[in-house]
């Protein structure tokens, strides 16, 4: 029973982690949250093609 508790509370914790990750990222107004060129991007549709990795080809 405890166990099942324990394995609760940090599923709770593992989930409310990222939805807080994702509502911070939002609020500072990255559009692409997973992409790595989120800050450098300037289309609104994040589909890798920022011209850093442009450069990079």
């Amino acid at each position: 029973m405890i166990e099942n508790v324990i394995l609760v509370v940090i599923l709770i914790l593992i989930v409310g982690g990222a939805g807080l990750y994702i509502y911070n990222s939002k609020k500072k107004g990255q559009k692409c949250i997973g992409c790595p060129y989120a800050k450098q991007c300037s289309s609104h549709k994040c589909n890798g093609n920022s011209s850093v990795k442009r450069l990079k080809k």
